[in-house]
């Protein structure tokens, strides 16, 4: 990508449309389809580091426009890719772009995607893995690792305050490519996978207006909720019993609906988004459970998993 140098004089402001469309909060359980168990690794049940940040300097500015003709000039001042990253640090689309409401953009700009995300390359507790979601309510952000590798991240908007996206473990459950909300008809939902059955809660294809809107599921880009939707892994049931979980969807953080968004902070450190170690703690705990959940296992791993726990 070129440098991200223009128009750093001028202002910008995001008007994000509040949309409280939303998802099921009562969705009724659907048929299964039954996905492979995966090889895994238990060397290590639990790894207590912290997660390794690997991050190249970037400086960012708080940039605001002051009429729709310098929106448009922002648009066609940068490369597909380079718009790509702007609207994405911002949790937002392009059509939500508006007057009069600020914007964080990088200064300089990197070829990797990966550069600007709020996780580390490499989560070493979630090494013995094979995939796991990570969404942070906090910083609006999901995180996909493959045996504690970061493989892609992208932006969220999760549940506004009154109807807030529950934090904690969750396994993937089923999917629908196109899905019809159960509190209004007139909301699709593209690409939905579920966590959280009985609560009618996942992540799908919805607007991202630049801060949590949701009625408790977590919105994605489409190309994002597609990603994930070929990606992740479903539950494993037979005769209505669930024999293997599906990939981990962990929740953690909480949102500051009162402060400013938190990606701004990044104007004055680039860092501010980072994993604290409270949420790094909360993850490792989420570890645990994940350990000793043996349906996390084909049988002779979850054999292999409880007596290797039982040594720890």
């Amino acid at each position: 990508m070129k440098r991200l140098n223009a128009l750093r004089k001028t202002s910008i402001l995001l008007i994000g449309s509040a949309f409280f469309y939303a998802c099921n909060s009562n969705t009724q359980v659907v048929e299964p389809s039954v996905s492979q168990p995966e090889k895994i690794s238990m060397r290590n049940p639990v790894i207590k580091k912290k997660a390794k940040i690997y991050r190249k300097d970037i400086s960012y500015t708080v940039d605001s426009l002051k009429t729709t003709t310098q929106i448009d000039s922002l648009i066609n001042s940068y490369s597909e890719d380079q718009l790509k990253t702007i609207l994405a640090l911002n949790r937002i689309e392009k059509n939500r772009l508006r007057p009069e409401r600020p914007i964080v953009i990088p200064d300089c700009a990197s070829d990797d995607f990966n550069t600007y995300s709020p996780f580390p390359e490499n989560i070493n507790f979630l090494q013995c893995i094979p995939k796991t979601v990570l969404i942070s309510q906090r910083v609006q952000a999901f995180g996909l690792y493959e045996n504690g590798e970061l493989v892609k991240w992208g932006p969220v908007s999760t549940g506004k305050n009154s109807t807030k996206t529950p934090n904690g473990l969750n396994y993937g459950n089923y999917k629908a490519k196109r899905k019809i909300s159960t509190v209004d008809e007139s909301w699709v939902l593209p690409y939905y996978f579920n966590f959280m059955n009985f609560e009618g809660v996942g992540v799908h294809q919805y607007a991202l207006p630049g801060y949590p809107a949701s009625h408790g599921c977590v919105r994605l880009y489409m190309d994002d909720a597609k990603y994930i939707f070929d990606w992740a892994n479903m539950w494993n049931v037979e005769n209505s019993r669930i024999q293997k979980n599906g990939t981990p969807f962990m929740v953690f953080g909480e949102y500051d609906y009162a402060s400013d968004k938190p990606w701004m902070n990044l104007s004055h450190n680039m860092k501010a988004n980072d994993l604290t170690q409270e949420e790094i703690n909360t993850l490792e705990g989420y570890i645990q459970l994940y350990q000793e959940d043996p349906k996390n296992f084909n049988n002779i791993a979850s054999k292999n998993t409880q007596a290797e726990l039982a040594k720890a």
